[in-house]
């Protein structure tokens, strides 16, 4: 008489299912090392400032996306490693898999509001319909959706009764999607009607504009991407690994706009980084001899060939530097 993992073992697929959930906690690991990195550079940036708002968001975001990644780690070790080839737990949904929905979404809500909250910001001094409007469907598409759909996912016990709510994973990805290209498209527009006629700044909003596109279309092309698989192949777990994945894809998309104006001032420093030193060994103060002078030393050092070549370079090229920075400061 066969056991009941026996009568299971045919009918599942690790690769697809539980090897798909290792390969998304793995790349959540990588993901939330780079989150490290840039909260530490955003720590770096602002230590000598007090403690504000958007200070607040980053340590909330930080706790939230280290508590998810220990939720899903802890998923994967119970059933690869506490429940190794016990193939009656695998049919199971664990109380870790159920909590992270929770902390995923929390997660999201903390994104969109703080980019919500950017947008109002930057509409500052124009009309506030925009951003009014912006929040409110920010609200309905986070609240709205995803209370009811964390209640419904939470009832779950058994994987198979996923399979007849998934149309809750394309309602949420859906809506997050849509609010990212709203939010990045929004912020775009306000940066863009605010340049000035200075160069520098209109670079700055440039890129910061390249940021907002860039983080904005990863996090929804990666919502797209799970909303699509979960349609194609809806009995595997691809798609909850994208889930995981896209969550930490979140945070790293804020933390990149956080810190636009750090990778900015690297770039311009890195540009002009040779132009310093060129101007550092041109304008190097060097002594000026008479010709009597000149000749006895050159009989006294015949051996410098040094001297010899660099006297002359000196008599023809500092009065033209003096004339060149001279040129330089008036053109100022």
């Amino acid at each position: 008489m066969s056991s009941p993992a026996q009568i299971l073992l045919p009918q599942v697929d690790l690769g697809v299912t539980f090897g798909a959930l290792y390969i998304g906690v793995t790349l959540s690991a990588v993901l939330f090392g780079l989150t490290n990195v840039q909260i530490f550079i955003y720590v770096q940036m602002h230590r000598d400032t007090k403690m504000s708002f958007f200070k607040l968001i980053v340590i909330w975001l930080w706790i939230l996306d280290g508590l998810h990644l220990a939720l899903v780690i802890h998923c994967i070790y119970y059933y690869l490693v506490t429940n190794y080839a016990n193939f009656n737990a695998l049919t199971e949904v664990v109380w870790s898999l159920k909590l992270q929905v929770v902390f995923d979404f929390l997660i999201i809500l903390t994104v969109h509001f703080s980019y919500a909250y950017r947008i109002w910001i930057v509409s500052r001094g124009r009309s506030r319909v925009l951003p009014t409007v912006i929040i409110c469907i920010v609200v309905v598409l986070s609240l709205g959706i995803s209370i009811p759909v964390v209640w419904v996912e939470y009832q779950c016990r058994v994987f198979q009764n996923m399979i007849a709510i998934e149309w809750t994973a394309y309602l949420t990805l859906s809506s997050m999607a849509f609010a990212d290209i709203l939010i990045a498209s929004s912020l775009c527009y306000l940066l863009a009607t605010s340049r000035t006629g200075f160069s520098s700044t209109g670079s700055f909003i440039t890129k910061l504009m390249g940021y907002i596109v860039s983080t904005g279309c990863l996090t929804s092309a990666c919502s797209m991407i799970a909303v699509i698989t979960c349609a194609v192949m809806p009995n595997n777990f691809i798609f909850v690994s994208l889930e995981f994945i896209v969550t930490k894809l979140y945070v790293n998309s804020f933390m990149a706009l956080m810190n636009a104006r750090y990778y900015v001032q690297t770039d311009a420093a890195s540009v002009g980084l040779p132009k310093l030193q060129v101007r550092h060994d041109v304008y190097r103060p060097k002594l000026r001899t008479n010709t009597s002078q000149d000749d006895k030393l050159q009989e006294d050092m015949s051996d410098d060939a040094v001297l010899h070549t660099t006297r002359p370079i000196q008599t023809v090229m500092v009065p033209t530097m003096g004339t060149m920075e001279m040129h330089s400061f008036s053109l100022a």
